[in-house]
């Protein structure tokens, strides 16, 4: 194949990668590559202006993600992913900000920060690839782990009820929430590129496989093994009640968009508040009532 040939038919992703840190370390059958692809073609595909993007990520292997993607991106302490974006945000609001990270680091140590945010609507992306397991460190229960599979840390099986993310995101007021596994990845990259045109706090779930750890320890198979599983047990919902989503151990898997809906972010109140005080304020003091 000539140069010119192998150039024209490049992955359009590529140049929204490092190229100097690929190839990547993630474990051969981990569908986290499989997001970073949907999210750059959602990037791509958004319009936006690259240089107001930014990328935060904390610790684990998702956490990689800020470590390979060719934009702004900070990669931050174990749980902190979500306030130092929240910084970000707050300190420049033209920033576009998107966090990505796993499951153990947004809704174990970073549990906190996660409601929170959600709570007060910050104007963030949060993309949280679920693998049902700490896969950096060595294997340990997560908060998402489902009843039933062993972990280095529950080896006669995890009897601690996992958290349902989706629902969890919706009940602190997250204005949009979706889920889907590295199997749908058109699906996938549509709730990313339409995440990145919404204003609020964003919630993407994106359910992946561990091979090396999760799925060896539970004799699961291999990376394609996964795959075929999230192709035979996902069942589509738009609009599910997302009390009603929680994943048992290889049970079915809802997936699709949960939640759509408008609220103000927090710099919107903020800014709302303070102009309506300061003119009431105005008013009191005497203020000419024909000027702002």
């Amino acid at each position: 194949m000539s140069d010119d040939l192998a150039l024209d038919i490049q992955n359009p992703v590529m140049q929204l990668l490092r190229q100097d840190r690929i190839p990547h370390i993630w474990c051969p059958g981990c569908g986290i590559g499989t997001t970073v692809n949907c999210f750059v073609r959602a990037m791509l595909e958004s319009g936006l202006n690259l240089d107001n993007v930014a990328v935060v990520s904390g610790i684990g292997c998702t956490g990689r993600v800020a470590g390979y993607i060719n934009l702004d991106s900070f990669h931050t302490t174990h749980g902190r992913a979500i306030p130092f974006a929240t910084g970000m945000k707050l300190a420049n609001p033209n920033l576009k900000v998107i966090v990505y990270s796993g499951d153990g680091d947004l809704s174990a140590i970073g549990g906190n920060h996660f409601i929170h945010a959600a709570r007060r609507n910050m104007d963030l992306m949060v993309v949280c690839v679920t693998n049902f397991t700490y896969g950096m460190t060595g294997g340990q229960v997560a908060p998402t782990t489902p009843l039933g599979p062993t972990q280095t840390t529950m080896p006669y099986g995890n009897f601690e009820n996992p958290f349902n993310l989706p629902f969890l995101a919706d009940a602190c007021g997250a204005v949009y929430v979706a889920r889907w596994t590295v199997f749908h990845v058109r699906q996938l990259a549509k709730a990313m590129k339409e995440g990145l045109s919404k204003r609020g706090f964003v919630f993407i779930e994106a359910i992946s496989p561990c091979p090396t750890l999760y799925s060896r320890r539970n004799r699961l198979g291999d990376g394609a093994d996964q795959l075929k599983y999230y192709k035979e047990r996902s069942i589509v919902k738009n609009g599910a009640d997302t009390k009603d989503v929680g994943l048992t151990f290889q049970g079915d898997i809802t997936v699709g968009k949960f939640v759509d809906r408008e609220r103000p972010t927090w710099l919107d109140s903020m800014n709302g508040h303070f102009s309506t005080h300061f003119k009431e304020k105005y008013k009191i003091y005497g203020g000419s009532h024909g000027e702002d």
